[in-house]
């Protein structure tokens, strides 16, 4: 236990929950369509291999989806796209980089909430969907990584770990 969790009288999810030390593996696609089914696989049997076809389904289909921005939006011409995987007992991570500056704005990645009409614009608001948190960083000299986490079975049954109660601060949700 931390001071800060021996205060708050809970464990320390991360630490107490993590058995094993974090695996962690990338691959480099072509910019072309049929590099996302290619990117799936890799992924699907990544899972496969660490243990972890339980949380495949979810990774699998926002792989698919930020692979797919990646060749249309991110990568340059002539560039392709890294998808990385990083677990551990808790979660897995899946991260897909490109060339594409993090940008700000409207021209950063972020959820659309398209028409029924539409025929796109439905793949970020997938991966909010189905992952537990994700979020875009800045790579450099250039370039982003459009990143998602999802809990493994075992970090979906570890309880919650409450924030810290810090004087006059409000809580943004719940």
């Amino acid at each position: 236990m931390t001071p800060l969790t021996e205060h708050l009288g809970v464990a320390d999810r991360s630490e107490h929950m993590r058995r094993t030390p974090p695996r962690e593996v990338q691959k480099y696609f072509a910019s072309k369509p049929e590099s996302v089914g290619s990117a799936r696989r890799f992924t699907t049997a990544t899972l496969v291999a660490w243990g972890l076809e339980e949380s495949g389904d979810d990774v699998e289909l926002c792989v698919s989806e930020l692979a797919s921005n990646a060749v249309v939006h991110g990568a340059e011409p002539g560039h392709g796209f890294l998808v990385k995987l990083v677990a551990d007992d808790i979660s897995v991570r899946l991260e897909v980089h490109d060339d594409h500056g993090a940008g700000r704005g409207d021209s950063r990645p972020h959820v659309r909430h398209p028409a029924a009409s539409d025929d796109s614009g439905r793949g970020l608001l997938l991966v909010e969907l189905l992952a537990e948190d994700w979020g875009v960083e800045a790579r450099h000299p250039l370039g982003k990584a459009v990143w998602s986490r999802f809990p493994t079975s075992l970090g979906r049954s570890a309880p919650p770990v409450p924030p810290p109660a810090v004087p006059g601060a409000v809580r943004a949700h719940g």
